[in-house]
């Protein structure tokens, strides 16, 4: 029993983690519905447009603020397990004006440069969009501070409020505001006698305009927060013991330190889209544009927007073992910091696997019920693509555990390594074997695959860890593959009685889900320990037992 207390206590960052999961899946899932009128709305070429101008956005956050949750969070971390509360003040304070720096001079870069960012990519009219999204890039700055202040506290609960308020009101504004620019692209087409170019660029920033308005809701949210915290911190700050503090140059540097190696390794993941992109262009050399658009608007705006949703568990899991890891590296800890990566890396493969399995067997039911059409190439897509799900998940959560443990430039030389790779199989495949658009696709895998192996290699050196096997990679597996065959034949059985595919895929998951918690409990997958940290974790061991699934 006591065992069982010091790992429940030792792994509270995966209760912390499991909100952030549960509202990032929500989240996500919103992102994925409001996707479907807008893509309905302004068709494939209009999204290949709005992908294009989000490509240059996420280069510009990532430069601007990406990293800042990480990096306060992680400092302010350190210095709460020291009691050095002040310390944490005036980092937030200096983070606030690194935020207002850098944010502002990359938004402008950003809004000036954004007919040079579009024919960089090939597609002038997404110009419009960049602009639009320019500001956007300042207001999320500010939010990553705060976002990054309260993970430092050991709480995901505003961060995870922020992103559902964030995304709530990018679902309403950016479905309205892309049908109205749509239609008003629609009059400028007819009196310009152009064809989809105006409808397609307006639509575009229609859809990007509900991001700046989400984002500025977030930051209004978390400044309340702020403000209700503020008795509790300066009540903290007095009971500080510690004299010294440490001065707003040197806080600067720190922040620069641990800002450009993640900033580096996590610009290198999203340059990858930006590379795969133009590479992709120049092999296609000319053809027509329409088809360029569409089936870029496919992998952008339909498989990688489905692959993107479970992931959002590792990402999740990122954002609360850093500020852990930070914390027990001040404690000088080995043993807690080795036990939570076992267990970072254990939880998030139960979720990859079946999320992988699941999207590969329904892969055609699923995109066909969310799109309604021009759908074979991306269901093809997701089929070859799904183990990307998995490999993205063991690369997120192995990037944040060395990040965690301050061995911030390994990811980075890890990332390199792997562009380096991904870029040689992407023009193999492309020009050798003439796989199109499907290239991509694998190639991006491959990119994953070796930043797993790096990254691992990694941890096993620095740690001296060796990965548990059997519970993290074999019964999870095993689970999954029992649990897609089941899920293929209920899907098959109640679409053949039922001929709705909206209820043989609704029914399909429930199957999903039930058969493999069932497996992963009779293989010894998960316990009782692992299902406490789990969301409504005391009920499913409730449920189990009565079901003599436990012991």
């Amino acid at each position: 029993m006591e065992k069982q207390k010091k790992r429940s206590r030792g792994t509270n960052f995966l209760v912390q983690g499991s909100i952030l999961a549960v509202t990032g899946i929500i989240v996500r899932l919103i992102g994925l519905i409001y996707r479907i009128p807008l893509t309905n709305t302004i068709g494939n070429e209009g999204i290949g447009v709005y992908n294009t101008a989000y490509s240059i956005y996420n280069i510009m956050l990532l430069i601007s603020s990406y990293s800042l949750p990480l990096a306060v969070s992680r400092l302010v971390a350190g210095r709460i397990s020291l009691r050095q509360y002040k310390n944490a003040r005036r980092i937030f304070t200096g983070a606030f004006v690194f935020a207002a720096a850098v944010g502002g001079t990359i938004c402008a870069v950003t809004y000036f440069g954004a007919e040079v960012f579009a024919n960089m990519m090939g597609m002038e009219s997404a110009s419009y969009a960049i602009k639009t999204l320019a500001p956007t890039i300042l207001v999320m700055a500010f939010l990553g501070v705060l976002r990054g202040y309260f993970q430092g506290h050991g709480t995901m609960i505003p961060t995870a409020f922020s992103q559902l308020i964030e995304q709530i009101f990018n679902a309403v504004v950016s479905v309205a505001a892309g049908y109205f620019l749509f239609a008003k692209g629609l009059t400028v087409d007819t009196a310009q006698g152009t064809v989809h170019y105006y409808s397609a660029a307006y639509g575009a920033a229609g859809g990007t305009i509900g991001t700046g308005i989400g984002a500025l809701a977030a930051l209004l949210f978390c400044i309340f927060v702020y403000l209700a915290y503020r008795r509790v911190e300066r009540a903290q700050c007095r009971r500080d013991p510690h004299r010294s503090q440490e001065s707003y140059q040197h806080i600067t540097k720190v922040l620069l330190m641990t800002i450009v190696p993640v900033l580096v390794s996590t610009t290198i993941y999203q340059v990858s889209t930006i590379v795969d992109q133009g590479i992709y262009a120049q092999y296609l050399n000319g053809a027509d544009a329409g088809y360029y658009k569409a089936i870029w608007g496919a992998y952008s705006g339909k498989y990688t927007v489905l692959i993107h949703v479970p992931t959002a568990i590792a990402a999740s899991l990122s954002s609360s073992i850093i500020p852990s890891m930070a914390a027990a590296i001040s404690r000088n800890n080995k043993t807690e910091i080795v036990d939570k990566t076992g267990t970072a890396i254990r939880f998030n493969m139960v979720i990859a696997f079946p999320a992988t399995v699941g999207l590969a067997v329904l892969a055609s039911p699923i995109m066909n019920l969310l799109f309604f059409k021009d759908n074979a190439a991306a269901i093809t897509m997701m089929i070859i693509g799904s183990s990307a799900v998995l490999f993205n998940a063991l690369s997120t959560i192995t990037n944040s555990v060395l990040q965690g443990i301050g061995n911030i430039w390994i990811p980075v030389k890890n990332a390199i390594i792997s562009l380096i790779v991904h870029v040689g199989i992407l023009a193999l495949l492309l020009w050798v074997f003439d796989l199109d658009i499907y290239a991509v696709v694998i190639a991006n895998i491959f990119f994953y695959v070796f930043m797993c192996v790096l990254n691992n290699l990694s941890i096993r050196r620095i740690l001296n860890y060796r990965q548990e096997w059997i519970k993290t990679f074999v019964c999870p597996l095993f689970s999954s593959a029992i649990m897609g065959l089941f899920t293929y034949l209920t899907y098959r059985l109640m679409h053949l009685l039922s001929g709705s595919n909206l209820l043989a895929v609704i029914l399909a998951i429930v199957v999903a889900v039930i058969s493999y918690m069932i497996l992963m409990l009779l293989t010894k997958g998960v316990d009782e320990v692992d299902l406490i940290h789990f969301p409504k974790g005391r009920k499913i061991i409730s449920l189990a037992r009565k079901l003599h699934l436990l012991n």
